[in-house]
């Protein structure tokens, strides 16, 4: 008789740390990862409230990070990627996509030029193995593009919130309020040299992500110092479910829900990041097709619940007069907004229609109207 061995769960450097704090641990990705932590009258709603009000950290080791480098790297790159790299300044970032040939993703992804031959794309931690397999497999042919897994090497710690900036200021002499958002530069943080910090998140928020090297008495230092730091802001360590509803609220598209390899490039309202007149890159030229052929056949819209009920990932979405239409993508209370919304893939006419839909919550049709994504904008300043 065979027994079948659980597989050895990945931990950041700061496992330890999220146990002493008494987080609920989950399996994220094949990553032990915290989802919250419920003590000291916190909780899930708590972290969300934070990051939105005050600050709020995050561990984000699991991301995987791989460079590319050479004399070929801007082109490979940019032959890889749906987003236009020749628009980007050394130090400058911006979101894109891998895109299969016929125009789906294979992931959602950061791409951070460090100089013209020397790039760095971030990508989600459960796809990071399938997705440096198809970079390696797409490169192949492209001489002068030397590419590597750096994954292994970075922590990275995101610090998010309207206080993120007076936080992480205290720790660093880089001038913070001059880099732009989604800009970064290097310098030394709590005393810890050579940390990249970018004016990135996924949280709607203002805020960083820092990367140190990923030994654990180095990423501890960086996490207890910025706790340290921000104690006068009420900051919060906070998990992947706070992570989830804050992206949710912002409007940000997630892999495996608004993306993933049955989406096409065209249909998640990533428009502004897709740059289809850009030259060739993978995926193109099913995108021309679907674009040509009078735009794609369904889209991602915002839904607010009007009546009684929360439209959960995986919910089918009907028509006013019960036909299955669509899915909810993605669904869950917004503690900010205190409502409950949700993302979901219907046809493109349901969308352009602007018309209410009702969502299949367990037995009952709950009633939904369309309302514009994002369903929260921070004010500006």
């Amino acid at each position: 008789m065979s027994t079948s061995v659980a597989p050895t769960l990945k931990k950041t450097a700061l496992n330890a740390t999220h146990r002493a704090l008494k987080a609920k641990m989950v399996d994220f990705g094949g990553w032990d990862m915290p989802v919250e932590y419920p003590g000291n009258g916190g909780g899930l709603i708590a972290e969300h409230m934070a990051v939105r009000t005050g600050v709020g950290l995050f561990d984000v080791s699991h991301m995987g990070e791989i460079q590319f480098r050479g004399p070929n790297a801007m082109d490979t790159v940019q032959y890889l990627t749906m987003n236009d790299v020749t628009k980007l300044k050394d130090g400058q970032a911006h979101y894109s996509a891998l895109l299969t040939p016929q125009g789906t993703f294979v992931d959602d992804i950061l791409v951070h030029r460090l100089g013209q031959n020397d790039w760095l794309l971030v990508v989600n931690a459960g796809t990071k193995d399938k997705d440096y397999a198809w970079i390696r497999q797409q490169v192949g042919s492209r001489p002068g593009a030397h590419v590597s897994d750096y994954s292994p090497h970075y922590s990275q710690i995101a610090v998010q919130g309207p206080r993120a900036v007076e936080t992480l200021q205290k720790l660093t002499k880089v001038d913070l309020a001059a880099i732009k958002n989604y800009w970064f530069t290097w310098g030394t943080v709590a005393g810890i040299p050579n940390v990249l910090i970018a004016r990135t998140g996924y949280s709607g928020e203002d805020g960083f992500e820092v990367y140190t090297p990923s030994d654990e008495a180095t990423t501890v230092k960086m996490w207890d110092a910025l706790m340290d730091a921000g104690s006068e802001f009420a900051i919060r360590p906070c998990g992947l479910g706070a992570r989830n509803t804050l992206r949710l609220e912002a409007g940000m598209s997630l892999y495996g829900h608004e993306i993933g390899e049955e989406i096409n490039a065209l249909e998640p309202g990533l428009d502004r990041f897709l740059k289809i007149d850009k030259g060739d890159f993978i995926g193109r030229d099913a995108l021309l097709a679907v674009r040509d052929s009078g735009g794609p056949k369904r889209k991602v819209i915002g839904l607010e619940m009007v009546d009684r009920g929360i439209g959960r990932d995986g919910y089918p979405v009907l028509d006013l007069e019960g036909k299955e239409i669509g899915v909810v993508t993605s669904g869950s209370p917004a503690p900010f907004l205190k409502t409950n919304i949700a993302m979901a893939l219907v046809p493109a006419e349901v969308a352009a229609s602007g018309s209410d839909v009702l969502v299949q919550v367990r037995a009952n049709q709950v009633r939904a109207k369309q309302v514009p994504i994002p369903f929260y904008k921070r004010a500006k300043k």
